[in-house]
This record gives structure tokens, sequence and C-alpha cells, in this order.
């Protein structure tokens, strides 16, 4: 029960920064470039958009899509959304013609914000109100006098138009729609309302211990649920958000880590593998560079050691996640020296259960379905009942529980252990193998710094491709020690780097491609 007098908790999105700007107006919130935001300017400048979304007619249950570079204007985007009750939908700037058109025919937004001619041109067409990015840019952030003259007051925070903030906005009403692909032929959906955002956050904030004092350098776009997280932890804790900019890889971003004194950094594999081998060539150790997270793929031994050798006071913490529910799993810091393999714990007030085919928990060490349960589990697919029927179940009437389509054990104590997802499975040979797996094992081979498997496809076999200091035969012969013989691919090809998508995972398509070139 809340004590009397204390304000109670946000329910709301948009009441997380409400909150912050109370508590800590001027302390630094969000930085790109030359432009730094305190928390006050932040609430202030989502109240201020949030007054121009409504004049473009924006309300409660409207979608917004922006296709637009990640920036400060995004982050603020999706707080004046959450004022107006409305679903942001943020999209890869690379996100042009015919993939945008099947959002906007699937979401049917009430606003397209993008600078491109032709797709305005296209939601013109499709009666969809359309904003450039530069006039969002220009509401969000007014030139010197014609914003508020006082922020620090309070009335100030109102919207332009003078009007209330809408009423009526509840915390199951949907906050965000972000699109996903998988095994289906064209991205689809997934529905978050506040209430599970807001747990889905707390939960890997209480988890990862962001501190008011600390500097997140986030170079992850935010159309990518990762990156877009950043966001909210940064305002639960009260961090200095640092958004990259696209250009800022290899040696890049390692000066602008030393520049803005980051304290954490949220990686994927491709950057952190670039970020250890620079490390090791410079003298610049970035000593205030306290945590490392990552997901979306295995980090290889020798790139989590090289970390370590080069920041002493470096803390990793491994996790596991899906859109559907956000985040499900996160190891301890530095969990993955006790329990190598191990994605962590489940998230606090959630479970994670590994299953048979027909739902029933299969003992410890035993593989299953992953199957995830609490209130991060998200809303559903949008306007996709048959997926949702396959993916979001419900156990004796209850709450629904994501079945991941991703397989692995738990050991004694709880801890999760992947073993591959349902759409990387593959025959080989009458054996049943795991891509994952299979790369898995090839991050533990010395001298590997990264690998990839591409299933057999044609008369084409599985092939490795690895990143690294190693030839192909040596990289076969010594997987022997990691993984059973059976396991090993055909063929493997080293790469001077893995093609990688605008989410910094690995582009299988443009691998098989290389393979190809590799191979004639």
């Amino acid at each position: 029960m809340t004590a009397p007098g204390t304000p109670p908790a946000p329910a709301l999105l948009h009441e997380i920064l409400d909150r912050a700007a109370e508590l800590r107006p001027d302390r630094p919130a969000l930085s790109q470039g030359e432009l730094t935001l305190n928390y006050r300017e932040f609430a202030t400048s989502a109240r201020r958009l949030a007054g121009r979304l409504r004049a473009a007619g924006v309300g409660r249950g409207d979608r917004v899509v922006a296709a637009a570079p990640s920036g400060p204007a995004l982050a603020v985007l999706v707080y004046a959304a959450s004022r107006l009750g409305a679903a942001y939908t943020l999209l890869h700037e690379q996100v042009h013609g015919a993939p945008l058109l099947h959002v906007l025919d699937d979401c049917e937004p009430r606003l397209l914000i993008t600078e491109d001619a032709a797709d305005r041109a296209a939601a013109g067409e499709r009666a969809i109100a359309v904003l450039p990015l530069s006039e969002l840019v220009e509401a969000a952030f007014p030139p010197p006098g014609s914003g508020p003259a006082d922020p620090a007051d309070p009335a100030d925070l109102a919207d332009p138009s003078g009007e209330p903030p809408a009423s009526g906005v509840l915390a199951v009403d949907p906050v965000s729609l972000i699109y996903t692909s998988g095994t289906t032929a064209l991205p689809k959906a997934v529905v978050s309302t506040h209430q599970q955002v807001l747990f889905a956050a707390r939960a890997i904030q209480s988890v990862l211990g962001y501190r008011a004092d600390d500097v997140v350098y986030c170079p992850l776009p935010l159309s990518f649920d990762y990156g877009l997280y950043q966001v909210h932890l940064s305002v639960l804790s009260g961090a200095h958000l640092w958004l990259g900019l696209p250009n800022e890889a290899g040696p890049l971003l390692l000066r602008r880590l030393a520049a803005t004194g980051a304290t954490v950094l949220p990686g994927v594999p491709s950057a952190t593998e670039g970020l250890a081998w620079l490390l090791r060539r410079s003298a610049n150790k970035l000593p205030a560079l306290r945590l490392l997270t990552n997901t979306g793929a295995a980090l290889s031994t020798e790139t989590i050691a090289a970390l370590r050798a080069s920041l002493p006071n470096l803390r990793v913490q491994v996790m596991y996640g899906l859109t559907e529910c956000k985040r499900a799993t996160v190891m301890p810091p530095d969990g993955d020296l006790a329990r190598p393999g191990s994605c962590g714990l489940p998230l606090p007030g959630t479970e994670v259960l590994a299953v048979d085919e027909d739902g029933a928990a299969v003992p410890p060490g035993e593989i299953g379905q992953l199957v995830v349960r609490g209130p991060h589990v998200m809303a559903g697919y949008w306007r996709r009942p048959e997926l949702d029927a396959e993916r979001f179940r419900r156990r004796d009437g209850l709450f629904p529980e994501l079945w991941t389509g991703d397989y692995g054990w738990l050991d004694e104590d709880g801890f999760v252990y992947f073993s591959g997802r349902r759409d990387d499975l593959y025959k080989e040979n009458g054996f049943r193998l795991s891509a994952t797996e299979v790369e898995a094992a090839a991050h533990r081979v010395p001298g590997v710094v990264s690998a990839a498997v591409l299933p057999p496809e044609g008369r084409r076999p599985s092939v490795l491709a690895v990143v690294g200091r190693i030839e192909a035969a040596e990289a076969l012969e010594l997987m022997r020690e990691q993984i059973e013989v059976y396991k090993i691919p055909r063929r493997c090809v080293v790469l001077d780097a893995l093609p990688l998508s605008a989410n910094g995972k690995v582009d299988r398509r443009r691998l098989a491609v290389l393979v190809a070139e590799v191979a004639a």
C-alpha cells in the first residue's frame, strides 16, 4: 500500500517522464550531436509535440507511424503519442516503398512522419495525414524565443493549443505497435499496452540497475526495441542517454564512448566484437564503462574475455528476449563465468518453462519449447488472430502465455539455456540440428570472433561462416572439441566480416550470396 502523501506510481508511459522531470529537472536526459536536453526540457518537448499531433488530428486510439532516422525527436514522439492515448510505430529510416505500404495498409495510421516524397504521396492516396520530419523536429524543439517563457513553471508545460492532456487513457490501452519479422511472409505488429511496457521496463531496470549518474550510450536504432527501451530505462533511472549516429561504428564508436564518458553500453555481438578488437589495439581503455548488456545472439568467449582484459571493472549481463515479451531472461552480472551458455533467470514476477508438445513442463536438463508467463507478455499481434491463437495461449483459462517457438532447457536452479529457434532448426543426414547451437559452439573455438550457420539448401550442404584468426580446416577440426561430430557443418568459410542487418543481426540472405561467391 502506498504511504500517505506518496504520489501514485506512474500508470501510463508518459507519466514516467513527467515524474523524472519533477525529480531531476536539471539533470541531463537526452543527447545527440550538439543537442542536449535536461529532464524538464525533455518533458516540455513531449507536451509541446503532443499539441502538434493533436492539431494534426491524432487522438486516443489512433496510430502514428514514423519512418525516420533515430534521434531525440523520435524519443520525444514516443511520450507525446502516449499523452494523447495514441499508439506509435517507429520504423527504420531505410523502410520505404512496398515495406512501408504494408505497414500503412496494415495499421491504418492517422499520421505518417517521413521526409520521403514518394512515401508522403502514398500516404496521401490513403487519406493519411503527413508530417515531414523537419516539422516534427521544429515542433519538439522550436527556435529560442518561440517556446514557453519559463520552462521551470509547471503551467508552461501545457500544450501550446491550451487543451488539457487527453482524458480517459487507460493502462490497458495500446501504446506501441512494433513490427517484427519471422517465419511469416510479411512483418506483423506486436501490440503493447502502457501496463505491459511499464512492467517490462521496470522489471528489466530492477536487474540491470541503471543509475542516475550513468551515461548510457545507445548505438542502436530506436526502431529496434532493444534501442527503444534504452529510452525508458534511462528515464526510469534518471540516467543520461546518448543516442549514437548511423556512422558511429568501429574506431568512431570507441572515440564516442570515451568522449561521452559512457558507463553503460547496450550491445549486439557485431558491435561488441568490433569494440573488443579495437580495445586490444588502443591506448584508450574506457575506464568509465562499467556495464555491457548483450542480446540478439551469443557472444564468443574470446570476445568477452578480451573485454574483461581491457576493462577490469566491466560487468557483463547477457539476456534473452523477444519482441512479444520484450525480455524473458537476464543473467546476473558476470553470471556467464559460473554458468557458461546460460542466458539467465526470468525477470522478477515472471516465469519461463520448457514444455513438451502437450504443454507439460519437462524435467530440468530436458529440451522443450520455451514458454514465457507474466505481465510482460504483450497483448498479441495487430489483426492477426490466427497467429495470436498459435503463440498466445491460455493455460486453464488464465492470462495468455507466450509460446516462443524457441527451444531450450532449464537447470535445477531455474537458469535458462537457449538451444535454438524454431525457424533455425534444420535436418541434415537424418539429424535434426540447431543453427544456434552450432554457432554457439563455434564461438567457443579459440580464434573465432563471430560465426553464423547457413542451413543446407538444395544441393548445398550446411556451411559455417566464421570471422577470426583461423583457417577454415582448423575451425572445423577444433569444433570437434565443442560439439558432436554429426552436428558440425561439412563446409567452413572464413570471411572478413559477417553481413549485418540494420539492427546489427546477421543478414543470412546476404551471407548466402557471399558464401556462393567464395565457392565460385
